[in-house]
């Protein structure tokens, strides 16, 4: 009992001394603000809807902000006082109190009567035109408290909308598209649909000409004195809006600027125009083929304005990866012409340069968990806006086990040239996408030393392919032509193979040769959403078509210049899922599941395109590639012992949460396993079984610490096995064996991953 009220006493008395503390150092007669209270309609038996929803967003609107807390502790505060006035502007003390602590809000900074207004306004804004909020402050220990008290009224709605009667014009458009409107009679009055209704008939305006025209223009007059609690709307445009708003424009001249500085503006200006099409083409140096700007601009000259047009030709001209300054101007000939001049001002980017990146890997088939990469970009290669990209990077992984024991530990070292078409290639079709987004076509060529302490695989890639992008969200990867050539050496082969014949198949040399595709959902660029998806799904085949017209070697297998052929089928899904808890904590989810089918030559799949489970940025508790298949015991006599299998599921859960600074922590838990599609007499228990699969999964749990400098996150995880699978009984949970006091225990159980990005 001691034992376990002593951590209790110790917890309890650093919440006093920290909160005596920060009280301590305060001003003479100033109080430590702590935070506001939003009571909604206390006196009375009245419910608003959602009102917890409610009462959030107003204490959220309350300023000052408190101090930031965790646990109940104000640490950034307390840091700020442990550090004292600091002599100097730099040193450790300064940097502790102006970068890592935070000094003391007071009772003296709440401004009352202005968060009275504001927390009104709000609810006002949302319906409750009645709606009065009145504030005070509890001061207790030299603590206050802001206590506000807000009485709604009833929330009205909407019992009317109607918009203007004309049949000509503006009016006719703002008629002729009321069905889409946002206001519905019944919902509730609520003020952020008026401003999007608002924007929503202007862009309606900006699709059918009317350049000029902008919300500011457009009046919702409101009348809420029809009784009950109702409203009526009455949509109209303003008697003030300028004429210029109230007509539609069509496009006269285009004008294209595609090599443009400041500094040569004017000899550019009178520079002699190419005519290409509907463009004026003013290029004296001839820097693009005249036919990229088919792909960048989407106007055409005689049609009515439109905001589509206008976009996605300013989109496209971002996204292909080749100016770094692009504008618009349009212009018109006088107030009373209703033709748009419109001149396009593109600045290239630099035609070579160097970059330098840190890159964090966790593939389910991936060798390395972490890279650093140099790469070297060639801009406007052909004139046609193509991009020559020509890298060098190594990567690791690295895990350890206990006080001494490495283990896991895989390096690689890649050479890659890549050469990126802003365009479709496609023989005998010519394809025009009309979306915001450049398709692009990749010739790739790679050649790959990954090394373990095992053994050495060599691999050489070429690629060609299609990389297009849906929508901000879906991304498409297809490689209708993917060849791999992938040679290995292994430390004691003749051994290695006379004691497990099935890995000569999958670790000798070979042909991949075949097709790949891929397909992301990711909505993370939506910082707004408080629950975001990434979604990853690869497709792959090998041998299938060229195994028609292959010969045969020596062996009776299907082979490339006497190498066999790989032939398989290769599905991988991986579903994550980040749920923001507040502004500093993340909840991480991830699923990934794959499956694999050989034929043909192959019994397995090659070990390149296996499925491992393990390592640093999978199931961190175990060894990298070591658990699996099923609950297959790997021998302590056995010298290669990474297991690969045809069939994987794992799933992980992750909280993430800022500590202090750059500084986070994290909290996680890791399950999962792989198998054989196939019994293997020398790996028994390795088959997949569906009434089995659950209870073989390994399980592991622990927490890490993690750099994020927004550019880089270095890692440490730190992590223990809690359920597995390979104990000679059979899987079991292993929680109560856990013995944090025992060095033994910590030496068989702790590992330890350092890795460069987030394992997910």
């Amino acid at each position: 009992m001691r034992k376990r009220i002593r951590p209790l006493f110790f917890i309890s008395l650093c919440l006093v001394f920290s909160a005596c503390s920060n009280i301590k150092y305060l001003p003479a007669g100033q109080n430590l603000y702590t935070g506001a209270t939003v009571r909604i309609n206390p006196d009375s038996t009245g419910k608003i809807t959602d009102e917890k929803n409610v009462k959030g967003v107003l204490e959220s609107k309350t300023r000052p902000r408190p101090n930031t807390s965790f646990l109940g502790l104000r640490i950034k505060l307390y840091i700020y006082n442990l550090a004292g006035q600091p002599k100097k502007s730099k040193g450790i003390r300064h940097w502790l109190r102006n970068k890592v602590g935070e000094p003391p809000v007071l009772q003296s900074q709440v401004k009352i009567p202005y968060n009275n207004a504001v927390l009104a306004s709000y609810l006002i804004s949302q319906g409750y035109l009645q709606a009065k909020v009145t504030g005070d402050t509890v001061v207790k220990n030299r603590t206050a408290k802001a206590i506000y008290t807000a009485e709604t009224g009833d929330r009205y709605t909407i019992n009317k909308i109607t918009f203007p009667k004309d049949s000509v014009g503006i009016a006719s458009i703002i008629n002729s598209t009321s069905g889409q409107s946002l206001l519905k009679v019944g919902n509730f009055y609520d003020f952020d649909v008026f401003k999007a209704e608002r924007e929503r008939i202007d862009n309606d305006l900006k699709q059918n000409g009317y350049f000029y025209f902008n919300p500011d223009y457009l009046l919702l007059q409101v009348d809420s004195a029809i009784g009950k609690h109702r409203v009526n709307i009455y949509v109209k445009v303003k008697e003030i809006t300028p004429n210029a708003a109230l007509k539609p424009y069509t496009i006269k001249d285009i004008t294209i600027y595609p090599n443009y500085s400041l500094r040569g503006d004017s000899s550019i200006r009178a520079s002699k125009p190419v005519l290409y099409k509907d463009f004026i083409i003013k290029d004296p140096r001839n820097t693009f083929k005249l036919g990229v700007f088919d792909r960048l601009v989407f106007f055409q000259k005689g049609e009515l304005y439109n905001r589509r047009d206008h976009n996605q030709s300013l989109n496209r001209m971002v996204n292909i990866g080749t100016f770094k300054v692009v504008k618009a101007d349009f212009l018109t000939d006088s107030a009373k012409s209703n033709q748009l001049d419109v001149n396009f001002y593109l600045t290239p980017l630099k035609k070579n340069s160097l970059s330098f990146q840190v890159i964090g890997t966790s593939k389910s088939n991936n060798f390395v968990g972490s890279e650093v990469k140099l790469t070297q970009t060639t801009r406007n290669v052909f004139r046609g806006a193509e991009k020559l990209e020509i890298s060098a990077s190594g990567g690791f992984e690295k895990q350890i086990r206990g006080s001494d024991q490495t283990q896991g530990n895989s390096y690689s070292i890649t050479g890659q040239a890549k050469l990126i078409f802003p365009r479709f290639l496609l023989p005998f079709f010519k394809f025009n996408s009309t979306n915001a987004f450049i398709p692009k076509t990749n010739i790739l060529a790679s050649y790959q030393i990954l090394d373990r302490v095992d053994y050495t695989l060599n691999a050489i890639k070429a690629e060609f392919g299609y990389d297009w992008k849906e929508s901000i969200y879906k991304e498409h990867v297809f490689n209708p032509i993917s060849i791999n050539y992938v040679r290995s050496k292994v430390v004691d082969s003749a051994t290695l193979f006379a004691k497990n014949p099935s890995l000569r198949t999958s670790l000798e040399n070979q042909f991949i040769v075949g097709l790949n595709y891929n397909f992301t959902y990711n909505d993370q660029v939506n910082q707004n959403k408080r629950n975001n998806i990434y979604f990853s799904g690869d497709l792959e085949t090998s041998g299938s078509l060229v195994g028609l017209f292959a010969p045969k070697n020596d062996k009776g297998q299907k082979s490339l210049f006497g190498t066999a052929l790989s032939q398989f089928l290769r599905l991988e899904g991986d579903l994550r899922n980040y749920y923001k808890v507040n502004k500093t904590v993340i909840w991480a989810n991830r699923l990934n599941v794959g499956f694999g089918y050989a034929y043909g030559n192959n019994k397995a799949l090659p070990f390149v395109r296996q499925f491992f489970a393990g390592g640093s940025s999978d199931i961190r508790a175990f060894g990298s590639r070591l658990v699996g298949p099923g609950t297959y015991i790997i021998p302590d006599s056995l010298t290669f012992r990474d297991q690969g299998g045809d069939i994987k599921i794992m799933l992980n859960t992750e909280l993430r949460f800022k500590l202090v600074s750059m500084l986070y922590g994290a909290a996680f838990i890791d399950a999962g396993n792989i198998w054989l599609r196939k019994e293997d007499p020398l790996r028994p228990g390795g088959k997949f079984k569906a009434n089995k699969f659950i209870e073989q999964m390994a399980i592991g749990t622990g927490a890490g610490l993690r750099v994020d400098a927004s550019f880089f996150v270095i890692r440490l995880d730190v992590a223990f096995p809690i359920r597995r699978p390979d104990l000679p009984n059979g899987p079991a949970w292993v929680m109560k064996d856990i013995a944090f006091g025992s060095s033994t225990w910590r030496k068989q159980n702790l590992t330890y991953n350092l890795g460069i990005g987030y394992p997910f």
